[in-house]
């Protein structure tokens, strides 16, 4: 799940950058992109061990 929210991620942000911010520098599209996929791998990383620390203390 993790990983298939990740992939999803990377070009809806693309293409927001393309057509709803009117972005033309493929590089800043590039990078912006790749920061929103890692950050939302890694929220969903850090969501789900919270919830197995709650799990194994219960």
């Amino acid at each position: 799940m993790q990983e298939i929210l990740t992939a999803v991620t990377y070009p809806i942000v693309w293409l927001i950058c393309t057509y709803a911010l009117k972005m033309e520098s493929g590089l800043a599209k590039l990078m912006i992109s790749l920061t929103a996929a890692v950050l939302v791998y890694v929220l969903i990383g850090i969501r789900q061990s919270n919830n197995e620390k709650k799990e194994d203390k219960e």
